[in-house]
């Protein structure tokens, strides 16, 4: 008998030394499910029997030689705008295409697949990734496992729960204005938004086409290059990537060694917030010392057009929102949640002008980053958000769009990473975010790599899950 891994890395070296097969680790997750899943939330499809047997592909390719990497036998969830050749893509909502994409993957999910993976189902979101929780429609409310009278943050919050509470190893979300990075900091775990362009978007539903990215929600930052290393690179079917980009060996630069990396910390804009959790400020201080002591140089910065480019993501995810789903909203106004609708519907009150105005904020934004930041150092920091997780009951949007600092990097494309880095008050997660220049993705995952090697943040596993948590037989 052996525990269940929290992490790809260690399940993925269990399965290799003979202690645990991908069938059993396969079935614990399934277990677990079983046990959380009713309070938490997490699934809208579950994928048993073809997972199941897919597991035992895999044990049986391992036995005979073939190892297709360390995702190889590993479970891995995908969030329900993602398409998945078992079943249709609902968006949570019920305004759907059953024959979008119907019994085709996505090109990440077929990348998954061939790297070996275990897709065990589809998870909860909000409505067509945005809104908030809408118990009024026939869809699971997602809850967080480290307090269920609270939010797990969206719009991957399936993936981000799941993740947290043993359900699967890793999952894939998407991030349009930080629906990975918010979760992921909800959530205790981590989540990688790439840079824009690396990763392949066909096969999963838009909601800002020039905003939106898919990414993976794993323990580790280690696991994260891991998926990363199999995500990224070009595909034909996506015509917002670039011609020609390819991905890099993300895992091979995690040495935990930051000698000769800079690093950029805002303090006057991301602190003091009167709406900070006292914990907050030490979190962050805690943080330097151990980026200090993994070797980098951490000097002061300030982000330029912090507001103008929060406003720039609102005003063109919404634009690019309305646009796509105008048909539908015209015929079937009263099938989408209310939420979706006062958000989405909002972009039909913006103007061309407005929407071009943004467009110009994000070029001005990106070149000054570049010019005045970047230039000057290799990453930046500041939290993710500057609280926790909100209570669920009586949600509104206020109550986490103005503690949440990710739009930012959707705005301008940039890589980005948020890692655990300790505990509110109240005993939820506070998260570090960790920033770079355009396709510097393995700088940011290095960053963030090195701060888990000397913190064990990212391995506190939610009272729920470990009162419920049983060993695993290989």
């Amino acid at each position: 008998m052996t525990e269940i891994p929290l992490t790809i890395t260690d399940a993925a070296a269990a399965i290799r030394s003979g202690d645990l097969t991908s069938v059993a680790l396969t079935e614990a997750c399934m277990a677990a499910a079983d046990r959380l899943d009713e309070t938490l939330g997490v699934y809208i499809k579950r994928y048993d029997d073809t997972a199941l047997a897919a597991a035992a592909t895999a044990d049986a390719e391992l036995a005979a030689g073939t190892d297709k990497g360390p995702l190889h036998g590993i479970p891995i969830g995908i969030k329900d705008i993602i398409a998945c050749q078992e079943s249709e893509t609902t968006a949570n909502s019920v305004v759907y295409d059953p024959d979008w994409y119907a019994g085709a993957d996505a090109p990440v999910v077929a990348r998954l697949r061939a790297a070996g993976a275990i897709i065990t189902g589809k998870l909860t979101t909000m409505e067509y990734a945005c809104g908030l929780p809408d118990p009024s429609k026939p869809y699971p409310i997602p809850r967080n496992p480290w307090d269920t009278t609270t939010w797990p943050g969206g719009s991957s919050s399936g993936s981000g729960a799941g993740v947290a509470a043993g359900l699967f190893l890793g999952a894939l979300g998407t991030d349009t204005g930080g629906s990975i990075r918010m979760p992921a900091a909800f959530c205790g775990i981590t989540g990688h938004k790439q840079t824009y362009g690396l990763v392949p978007k066909a096969g999963c539903l838009p909601l800002g086409v020039t905003l939106d990215h898919i990414g993976p929600m794993t323990r580790s930052v280690a696991d994260a290059a891991a998926m990363l290393d199999v995500l990224a690179g070009f595909d034909a079917s996506d015509p917002s990537m670039p011609p020609g980009v390819t991905g890099e060996d993300y895992s091979a630069a995690l040495t935990g060694d930051l000698s000769g990396m800079t690093v950029g910390i805002d303090l006057g804009q991301f602190l003091g917030n009167e709406l900070d959790d006292p914990n907050l400020a030490g979190c962050m201080e805690a943080a330097v010392t151990a980026l200090t002591t993994a070797g980098a140089t951490v000097v002061e910065v300030t982000l330029p057009l912090v507001d103008e480019l929060g406003a720039a993501c609102l005003v063109t995810a919404m634009t690019e929102a309305f646009a796509f789903h105008r048909p539908w909203m015209t015929e079937r106004w009263g099938d989408y949640g209310s939420f979706t609708r006062a958000s989405v519907g909002a972009g039909a009150l913006y103007t061309a002008a407005d929407y071009a105005q943004a467009q110009k904020v994000r070029r001005i934004g990106g070149a000054r980053l570049r010019s005045e930041v970047f230039s000057a150092v290799d990453v930046v920091i500041t939290p993710t958000a500057c609280a926790g997780a909100p209570v669920l009951e009586g949600i509104e949007w206020d109550s986490f769009w103005k503690i949440l600092y990710t739009g930012y990097w959707n705005c301008v494309g940039l890589p980005s990473l948020s890692v655990p880095m300790g505990f509110t008050v109240g005993g939820l997660p506070l998260s570090l975010h960790i920033a770079g220049p355009a396709f510097a993705d393995a700088a940011v995952l290095k960053a963030g790599d090195a701060f888990q090697r000397l913190t064990d943040h990212h391995l506190a596993v939610p009272p729920l899950a470990a009162t419920s948590a049983v060993a695993v037989t290989a």
